[in-house]
């Protein structure tokens, strides 16, 4: 709870790390994930670091085993991941990795380069039978047409017409030169256009598509062909249709003349199919079988070529000693776990063999250090939460904590309706129990993604919202009759009370507390009644509007009590006398004092002054104003006796504060820099690291930047009253007008109330309530249905998803602006330790 309250303790450590058992113990740092390294070389080029060779030999291996994953999944072989995560392997064994890499990936090349020729052969040969068939088919059409122009006389004399000139050039084509080969089928029209063209009409094309598509030997994408056949006479236009064939890349196969040499080309190449099959089905084996063993390891041979890939990253920020035989390193680490950081130096020192321990030495710095707060799958995604605003400054108040309970409050604030937070609370609980085996899928959706990893703050909305709507009475915009109603109304028409008969079809109901209020109030949440009446919004307002300013303020009142907090921990007591103190005056004499109001009203008023109680909203606008009558309205008449000099006096209070928080800070530190007495001045300080007792240790001041660090050592930072000043001036105005601004803010807890409130009724009105309400026997039975499915669908979709999204925006900007701006900075950087696990996690998410 203590790091949930504000983040770890953190120090700059000093390691001395033997060259021979580096390796090993920066290994076991990567998988205790509790250290940040620093870059000791931030001016080197990245290829002039002492283990560039080892990182490039790592990139090596990471492609070769990119390649045999492409090559797994183009088969469709499912890779085993057992979940194993194995120890980074010794650097020895990183030849044997190589070997291991160098020989699949030889295989694999081998084993693709005969397969792409074997199937540039196979389908060679298939596009040659293709040809074989169509021009045989071609010249038996030629003949058949040939010898009926020439039996047929009348056709003979037609053959003088465009129909009989194609019969008549084919029946002298088996005189002319030919040539035969395949194309790609969407390149036929143009093909042959440019034929026409080039040829000028003096070649005589014909083509038939290929029924079934071919694969392609390079992709292994499937292509649709056609076979042609060109018919010309000399050898020029022959020269002219190769040109062209060339240009569109269509494939010419040798075609004999004869159909005897045809037919028996034909039965030769289907012999060789037949044996390219044979050879084909072979190496796919042989491909399969290499693809499988590898499939069986690629996960954790990719876990241990990243563990060494990160190690060796790791060690190119090291510093080499004079001797060349010591690596020197500086980290952050948490001082409540310098005990398990130490034990995994003294286990990769045993590892290595090395008899030299590694020295670990805390350090004292002027460095702001990281922010590391400790979380678990539940409070991770809170701290998500809180983190998108603005990483928090190391050691300052975390608002996590509290944003575990006030977030989904707020939320369900806003989305209080039961039956809509049991939706909403089941999801989640079924996401909570499967976690495990939802996990282990890893299912690649960003959008389920997002609900997943944020389960547990759903689960609290939904069950917060399942309160709220309790108290609200609001069942899918109903309400629940479990106690009894205290009321019992009378019915203006006959001046009767209402029967359950009469109050059920009443739409002229309006309550009046002063008659109808017998039995006193609801046990739990709203009375029941309230549903049926007319004036059931101007009541509901009322009570949602007040409870919305109470939590508001109630809110802001906490955040600059966490102000306060920072201030005494960063030791800062003029923060707390020129900015805390008079902070709370402040909020306390404007809107503090209204509180206190609404709650006097609520116990000084009962129902039997209704009408005649004190309006809150006009009476604070009058205490500012300083407007007070004392023949007023009812509704603009004092609480108490004395009541208009105390207003008097807290806004007086309220407005002395304004120059106290503007001008005090600003005048006392430049008092206390001219005259240079003792004090805070409000810097941002650090608590001192305590240096440890084995040893005695050199204090080292670090900074980013050597020439600042010279000058500090000198002279302190220079003053400066006018930036001192401006920054006071913009955070005292942001914080008076803030104050009235935020607490108007909250008012949207009770508008995103009232508008899910209406929606869900108006949805149940326009939609079920139709099927409930028809009185049509059989069909209305059968018409509910379909209603009642398009009713729940809508439900899901608008009143919990894009109703549940909007309330869960609104309650973030409540976080973020209106209470965390009360005391959070979030000016910090977060805590990257060098974590094994967060590297595969990446590197799984970039896959």
């Amino acid at each position: 709870m203590g790091s949930m309250f504000r983040s770890e303790e953190m120090t700059l450590c000093q390691l001395f790390l033997q060259s021979e058992a580096s390796y090993a113990c920066v290994s076991e740092l990567g998988e205790l994930g509790l250290v940040q390294f620093r870059d000791l070389n931030p001016d080197v080029n990245a290829f002039q670091r002492k283990f560039v060779n080892e990182v490039r030999r790592c990139d090596e291996m990471e492609r070769k085993l990119r390649f045999l994953e492409k090559e797994i999944k183009k088969d469709g072989i499912p890779m085993l991941d057992t979940g194993d995560n194995p120890d980074a392997p010794a650097p020895r064994e990183m030849i044997d990795l190589e070997a291991t890499f160098e020989k699949l990936e030889n295989e694999m090349k081998e084993v693709n380069a005969n397969s792409e020729a074997l199937k540039r052969n196979f389908l060679e040969l298939t596009e040659l039978k293709h040809i074989l068939r169509k021009t045989q088919t071609f010249f038996d059409e030629a003949e058949l047409h040939h010898s009926q122009a020439l039996h047929d006389p009348a056709l003979t004399e037609e053959s003088l017409g465009l129909l009989g000139e194609e019969a008549q050039r084919a029946g002298q084509a088996l005189r002319l030169g030919f040539v035969a080969g395949v194309i790609l089928r969407e390149r036929i029209p143009a093909f042959e256009r440019m034929l026409w063209r080039v040829c000028r009409g003096n070649v005589f094309l014909r083509q038939a598509e290929i029924d079934n598509p071919l694969e392609d030997p390079v992709t292994g994408d499937q292509v649709d062909k056609s076979v042609f056949i060109i018919f010309f006479q000399g050898e020029q236009l022959k020269s002219r249709v190769k040109k062209i064939c060339e240009g569109f890349r269509a494939t010419l196969y040798p075609c004999p003349e004869t159909p005897a040499e045809r037919r028996e080309m034909a039965i030769g190449v289907m012999t060789r199919i037949e044996d390219l099959n044979t050879v084909l089905s072979q190496t796919q084996d042989h491909r399969h079988r290499v693809l499988v063993a590898a499939a069986r390891n690629i996960k954790v041979w990719f876990i241990k070529v990243r563990k060494i890939k990160a190690i060796y990253h790791t060690l190119n920020m090291f510093n080499l000693d004079v001797t060349q035989k010591c690596l020197i390193a500086e980290c952050w680490c948490p001082v409540g776990d310098l005990d398990r950081i130490q034990q995994a130096l003294r286990r990769g020192t045993e590892r290595s063999g090395s008899s030299v321990p590694s020295i670990l030495n805390r350090m004292m710095t002027k460095q702001i250090p990281p922010t590391y707060n400790r979380t678990n799958k539940f409070t991770q995604a809170f701290q998500n939460i809180v983190d998108a605003y603005g990483v928090a400054s190391y050691r300052e108040v975390n608002p996590a904590l509290y944003t575990i309970i006030s977030f989904p409050f707020l939320f369900a604030v806003m989305f209080g309706d039961t039956g809509h937070g049991i939706i909403m609370f089941l999801f989640a609980l079924g996401l909570v129990l499967r976690e495990k085996q939802i996990a282990a899928k890893k299912i690649d959706n960003e959008i389920f993604e997002i609900f997943f990893s944020g389960r547990y703050v759903i689960l609290l909305m939904g069950a917060f919202s399942l309160y709220t709507g309790l108290l609200y009475n609001d069942f899918y915009s109903k309400s629940v009759n479990i106690f009894g109603s205290g009321w019992y109304p009378i019915d203006p028409q006959t001046n009767k009370t209402y029967t359950l008969k009469t109050l059920n079809g009443s739409e002229n109901l309006v309550l009046d507390v002063r008659t109808s209020y017998v039995n006193g109030p609801y046990p739990i949440g709203l009375d029941p009644v309230w549903s049926t009446s007319k004036n059931k919004i101007t009541v509901t307002n009322s009570i949602k509007m007040k409870l919305s300013v109470i939590l508001g303020v109630a809110q802001m009142f906490f955040g600059v009590g966490l102000s306060f907090v920072n201030s005494r921990y960063f030791n800062k007591p003029l923060n707390i006398y020129c900015e805390f103190i008079p902070q709370v005056i402040f909020l306390f004499c404007m809107f503090g004092y209204l509180i206190i109001l609404i709650f006097v009203k609520w116990t000084t008023f009962t129902y039997k002054d209704t009408g005649n109680a004190p309006n809150l909203l006009i009476g604070l606008i009058n205490m500012v104003l300083f407007s007070y009558d004392e023949n007023a309205q009812p509704s603009v008449r004092t609480f108490y006796a004395g009541q208009k000099g105390f207003q008097i006096f807290l806004v007086l209070l309220a407005l002395a504060c304004v120059p106290w928080m503007w001008f005090a800070k600003p005048f006392l530190l430049r008092h206390w820099h001219r005259y240079g007495q003792s004090g805070t001045c409000g810097k941002s300080t650090y608590q001192s690291i305590p240096l440890g007792d084995e040893e005695e240790e050199e204090v080292i001041y670090h900074t980013d930047n050597p020439d600042k660090a010279n000058k500090d050592d000198d002279e302190e930072e220079e003053f400066n009253f006018e930036e001192i000043f401006v920054h006071q001036s913009i955070h005292t105005i942001e914080y008076c007008l803030g104050c009235i601004s935020h607490t108007a803010s909250y008012l949207r807890l009770w508008a995103l109330s009232l508008a899910h409130a209406q929606l869900s009724e108006v949805l149940w009105k326009m939609v079920l309530h139709i099927g409930l309400a028809m009185d049509a026997g059989i069909l209305g039975a059968f018409l509910i249905v379909p209603l009642f499915a398009f009713w729940a669908v809508l439900t899901v979709v608008v009143l919990v998803v894009m109703e549940g999204l909007s309330a869960f925006l609104h309650a973030l900007r409540l976080h973020w602006v209106e209470f965390q701006s009360k005391f959070y900075s979030g000016e910090g950087y977060k805590f990257q330790p060098f974590y094994f696990e967060n590297m595969l996690e990446s590197a799984a998410t970039e896959d």
